[in-house]
């Protein structure tokens, strides 16, 4: 996803707990301490994961390569990803990517956007070991 403050938001209320709620453990890049290249940390954290979701909201400056490039890194791994965006920009997403089911959120509708990505989770991964363990 997008690291800028306009979307921290929506990672900490929404996608965080609703990776929770649904019993695994979320990982985003930028909270995580490590030695290495970003771009390394990256890849080598998609290589571990079940699934990835990944969100291609953007600001005024457009679509966001790597959210992209990270999207289709785990396709070609294998790897589920689940797509979501924000409401207003869905329509600018790239064609090719518009194509997927999208999850879309607003932030005045948080807490819909945690349940639909916490129960897609479970309906299309499965329930993670975590499950219930709060």
């Amino acid at each position: 996803m997008w690291f800028d403050d306009s979307v921290s938001e929506v990672y900490e209320r929404g996608i965080a707990k609703a990776i929770l709620d649904a019993g695994y453990q979320p990982v985003r890049i930028d909270k995580k301490d490590h030695n290495n290249k970003i771009d390394d940390e990256i890849v080598a954290e998609i290589r571990r994961s079940r699934f990835l979701v990944a969100d291609f909201t953007h600001g005024e400056a457009g679509m966001r390569g790597g959210v992209y490039y990270e999207a289709g890194f785990a396709h070609g791994l294998n790897i589920p990803v689940i797509f979501t965006c924000r409401q207003d920009v869905i329509d600018k997403v790239h064609f090719d990517i518009r194509q997927y089911n999208h999850i879309t959120w607003r932030l005045d509708k948080i807490e819909e956007f945690r349940r639909a990505l916490a129960n897609r989770i479970s309906a299309t991964i499965g329930d993670g070991p975590l499950k219930g363990n709060e």
